[in-house]
């Protein structure tokens, strides 16, 4: 590791005071009462100037400040790097913590993802720990016209063209929806961060894989964004102001999605019969909405089309499921739903014995939900259930039951139907029986020959399932 202190070469106040401005606008755009504030701090160039103007901003508001730094372990001068940190925090009177992570899927998605991935989760939790609402990060103005040449590479829409905003919640990322995420040097240089560090004399350390040309950003900036400051000077402003018309654009793209959302929307699915009506342009801005609601990764234009039109075109019988790497995409009845994608082996889940005592309600942890016993007028004679050795199953075929005595016994699968449950759904919904009868079967209700006949006390039973997730890359 290398610890690099700027000398006190030509500077001027004018620095100094365009960071505190910065710092002052991000303020009042978030949280202008503000009372805890937190730094990632990597004791780099970037993250040392943040700290130390911030040190200025919080002391002259009375803001208590805090600074984060995680240890990702890929360089031998990591621990250093904690050491020079915590160092740095100690002389400034800056509380200072840390997290270690280790970043377990780096082959999958290349190992600058995998630790923005975690560094965003450790410090989330460092904020929850210590109850701060609003992070700092030091994204500069050169880090956003990287971040916008990248993504035009990568053939990114209005979304990815957009870069990074001043300020934004990233509950996916940071693991809290409450949290702010702010970048109070967004408009500011790296040069005129240097400047700063050499008029304060800052030390902060050297991370040697920046110098790295596999990785992409390193490649542009040392390669390509440098031959381009040569012949289009001053060319990071525009690729900003780019980004600023481009989320300006997003939101309303953001803004005619929720438009037909409102339209197209039944329930938790979309009707098709609607969304046909739209123009293709608008159905690939909706599906990417609703991907985004749900947090899933967003899918290749081309894929993104491949989808809607198999939805679109398919018999009207068809039990049509399209895999995303989070989640399926299913058609039922002429709506589409987004599920999650599940692996679990039902058959292997045993029958659960148990008895019910007077609780309104039984958490059973192996089918993932929740008993609840709702007092009613018309159910299960409380004392008779009582005495009954109750059990808790899925269903494994040609379970049979009677909802009314003037109706005739039908199938699981027959009433699965005529409720308009999918397919996918009826796998994950319990039975419960006693002494081999069904009493109850979630998502059609209960066998008639349980029901009370006299009156007294009585008890209905309600499933509620537990929040089915969507998969998530798991990275620490």
């Amino acid at each position: 590791m290398s610890i690099s202190v700027s000398k006190n070469i030509q500077t001027t106040k004018s620095i100094s005071e365009y960071v505190e401005n910065a710092l002052a606008d991000i303020a009042a755009q978030t949280i202008p009462s503000l009372s805890r504030l937190a730094i990632a701090y990597s004791g780099g160039l970037d993250s040392t100037v943040l700290l130390h103007a911030a040190t200025r901003h919080a002391t002259a508001r009375s803001i208590t400040l805090f600074a984060f730094h995680v240890h990702h372990g890929l360089s031998p001068n990591a621990d250093s790097w904690l050491a020079h940190c915590a160092e740095q925090c100690a002389a400034l009177g800056v509380t200072f913590d840390s997290r270690r992570v280790v970043l377990l899927d780096g082959d999958k998605s290349g190992v600058e993802e995998a630790a923005r991935i975690g560094r965003y989760a450790a410090l989330g939790e460092l904020c929850a720990n210590h109850q701060i609402p609003l992070l700092w990060t030091a994204h500069h103005l050169d880090d956003q016209a990287e971040t916008v040449l990248l993504q035009l590479l990568r053939g990114s829409g209005v979304a990815g063209l957009s870069g990074m905003d001043s300020w934004n919640t990233a509950p996916d990322l940071l693991g809290h929806a409450d949290l702010l995420m702010a970048r109070p040097l967004l408009s500011v240089s790296r040069a005129a961060l240097e400047s700063y560090a050499a008029a304060e004399q800052l030390a902060y350390a050297e991370d040697e894989s920046n110098q790295d040309p596999r990785y992409a950003r390193n490649a542009l900036r040392q390669q390509v964004m440098a031959v381009m400051a040569r012949y289009f000077p001053g060319f990071q402003k525009r690729f900003s102001r780019s980004a600023g018309h481009m989320q300006s654009t997003q939101r309303l793209l953001v803004e005619l999605a929720t438009q037909d959302m409102a339209v197209c929307a039944d329930g938790n699915c979309i009707d098709l019969e609607r969304l046909r009506q739209l123009s293709a342009e608008r159905i690939d801005n909706l599906l990417r909405y609703w991907f985004g609601l749900h947090g899933l990764r967003m899918p290749s234009s081309a894929w993104l089309s491949e989808m809607w039109q198999q939805l679109l075109e398919a018999r009207a019988d068809a039990q049509l499921c399209v895999t995303h790497p989070n989640c399926h995409i299913r058609r039922h009845r002429n709506r589409v739903f987004l599920t999650p994608r599940d692996d679990t082996d039902r058959s292997e889940i045993k029958p659960l014995t148990f008895r019910w005592k007077g609780e309104t309600e039984i958490r059973f942890a192996e089918f993932n939900g929740v008993m609840h016993f709702d007092s009613t007028e018309r159910g299960i004679d409380v004392a008779w259930l009582r005495e009954q050795p109750l059990q808790i199953q899925y269903r494994s075929g040609g379970e049979r039951i009677k909802l009314a005595f003037n109706r005739p016994t039908k199938s699981l699968k027959y009433h699965y139907q005529a409720f308009n449950i999918p397919a996918w759904e009826r796998d994950r919904l319990p039975l419960v029986s006693s002494s081999k009868q069904i009493l109850f079967a979630a998502g059609i209700g209960f066998d008639c020959h349980c029901l009370a006949t006299s009156p007294g006390p009585q008890i209905s039973l309600r499933w509620q399932a537990d929040l089915w997730p969507f998969k998530k890359d798991v990275l620490r």
